[in-house]
């Protein structure tokens, strides 16, 4: 069976148009050419609908790539949401001051939060959720302890990196900054500490996660000035969320306890 010159060029013309898709680097709609052109013929697409669809399947697999790729920066320890946290369980919670956070509002202001309160009380999490927020809305975020942080500076001081490490700190949008008073610091950790949040006032945000009262940090930081100096950056602009509830980590195994306990007596009965 022959085939028609206008065959051939259809034919010749997909392949081309194909090759520029590839060339430019749209792979996704280089790969959903054909889909979609079988999709225009059979629904009976205008040439710009069919074309607004295919450069929608490339701008789709590029901010999922894109949002990968800030999911995997980010290291934030567990997928916790907003939706996750249940605020009737942890009454010490301010519900609405959280709502409000959850806008990110306070990134376009490089306002800094702090969440202060003994172990357990759903700190970490608040602050995971409120990363994960700022991830999907588009924004470098980075979680880090305060030790793991202080390690690395030091690290990076002994190799003569330090320049760089400040600027790895600098960079993100949003820098979360867990656990600060649960172990020691070294005794440069303070310090290091200290010069990453001068370095994103006013610049950036910061979210940190503490169990010592800001009136006992020059206590518990060993150095009263550094202290001093630190919680005037921090709080110049910030919202402060103390947590003096029950423990919601232990409220959640309870629930699970429950759950499982309710569970073998109904198989019992």
């Amino acid at each position: 069976m022959s085939t028609s010159p206008m065959q051939v060029s259809e034919a010749r013309r997909f392949q081309q148009l194909r090759g520029h898709l590839s060339y430019l680097k749209l792979n996704d709609a280089a790969e959903a050419l054909n889909r979609v052109l079988d999709q225009a013929r059979t629904e009976r697409m205008s040439l710009t609908a069919a074309l607004e669809r295919l450069l929608e399947i490339e701008v789709e697999a590029t901010e999922a790539r894109k949002l990968a790729a800030r999911e995997r920066f980010a290291c934030l320890p567990e997928p916790w949401t907003l939706a996750d946290f249940d605020f009737a369980a942890q009454p010490g919670v301010d519900e609405k001051l959280i709502r409000d956070l959850a806008t990110l509002r306070f990134l376009d202001d490089a306002s800094n939060v702090l969440f202060v309160g003994p172990p357990g009380v759903g700190k970490t999490m608040l602050s995971v959720a409120l990363g994960r927020a700022a991830v999907d809305a588009g924004h470098r975020v980075y979680f880090t302890t305060a030790a793991e942080l202080a390690a690395k500076c030091h690290k990076a001081a002994l190799e003569g990196r330090w320049k760089t490490c400040m600027r790895f700190f600098a960079g993100p949008k949003l820098l979360i900054i867990d656990e600060l008073g649960y172990l020691p610091l070294p005794e440069d950790g303070a310090s290091a500490l200290f010069q990453v949040i001068n370095q994103r006032h006013l610049k950036s945000s910061t979210i940190l996660t503490t169990n010592v009262g800001i009136a006992d940090w020059a206590g518990a930081f060993g150095d009263a000035t550094v202290a001093a100096a630190m919680l005037d950056r921090l709080l110049h602009r910030a919202a402060v969320a103390g947590i003096d509830g029950p423990s919601y980590r232990l409220r959640g195994h309870q629930n699970q306890a429950d759950a499982m306990r309710k569970g073998v007596n109904a198989r019992v009965s």
